[in-house]
């Protein structure tokens, strides 16, 4: 039976923003923009927030999902950093109006939990993706898992990587990895430079699938895995599937949703 997802591009017209919380990215230009906006519209403690603006680029706005996936407090992100693809265009007089028109997106993370050489376990949740990267000059030696069934006894590659539908336009991509449409209940496992077999590209697989990774040779070829900012290195095995316990709400301007953003990302050259 497949679990349901929650939907996507809901439209929350009517929730009342009146206490907003600002995050700012700990650049001069993010900072900055905070105390311009603190004052004109105030700053909420986070826990009484009815909205949490972001300010920075997506890295910002990847701390701050981390920060808020428990609370259920929709986050609107303002471009104030390098890199803004899960933000919006920057404004300060119309902010309440941007707040009020916005689509609801809600995103899953995926949930990692990492054995390491001395048998302890590591956890860690991504909303992008978790990846398997070599440690050393040697190609990593990778077994891939499915639901408990081994589907490819041995990948020899620098490392492989398991991607949300919203992180697909992330290392997934840059990797060669499928774009994935934001509401599809899909999730994309795609490897790092594979060396054997080396026609492999990856596999498309239903949201509810488990993965499960056992490094080989660990010893001579050790791996690291990363779940978005939490790192565990020498690894021996990874378990990574769907956190369906926790979502995180994300404001997008009309026309812009991630829906869109990433449907556009599948047309440029």
């Amino acid at each position: 039976m497949v679990a349901k997802r929650p939907p996507v591009n809901a439209n929350e017209s009517d929730m009342n923003y009146s206490r907003i919380a600002f995050s700012a990215a700990d650049t001069p230009e993010a900072r900055k923009a905070m105390s311009r906006l603190a004052k004109r519209y105030g700053n909420a403690a986070a826990e009484t927030a009815d909205v949490v603006v972001a300010l920075g680029g997506d890295g910002h706005m990847l701390q701050t999902l981390h920060r808020f996936v428990s609370t259920g407090t929709p986050i609107y992100g303002m471009n104030r950093g390098s890199v803004g693809f899960l933000m919006n265009d920057y404004t300060e007089r119309e902010l309440l109006e941007h707040l009020h028109a916005a689509e609801l997106t809600v995103i899953r993370p995926l949930r990692m939990v990492a054995t390491d050489e001395s048998g302890k376990s590591h956890k860690g949740i991504a909303f992008n993706e978790v990846s398997l990267l070599r440690q050393r000059s040697q190609a990593a030696k990778l077994q891939i898992s499915i639901d408990h069934k081994v589907r490819l006894e041995e990948l020899i590659c620098d490392g492989l990587l398991l991607s949300t539908p919203a992180g697909s336009t992330a290392y997934n991509l840059s990797a060669h990895g499928p774009i994935l449409p934001v509401n599809a209940p899909l999730l994309a496992l795609t490897p790092i430079s594979a060396f054997r077999p080396r026609r492999w590209r990856g596999a498309v697989l239903p949201h509810d699938a488990k993965v499960t990774i056992a490094v080989l040779e660990p010893d001579k070829r050790p791996v690291a895995s990363v779940a978005d900012h939490v790192e565990v290195r020498h690894v021996k095995t990874v378990e990574i599937a769907e956190d369906k316990k926790r979502s995180a709400k994300i404001l997008f301007d009309p026309g812009h949703s991630l829906a869109e953003r990433v449907l556009n990302e599948q047309f440029k050259f």
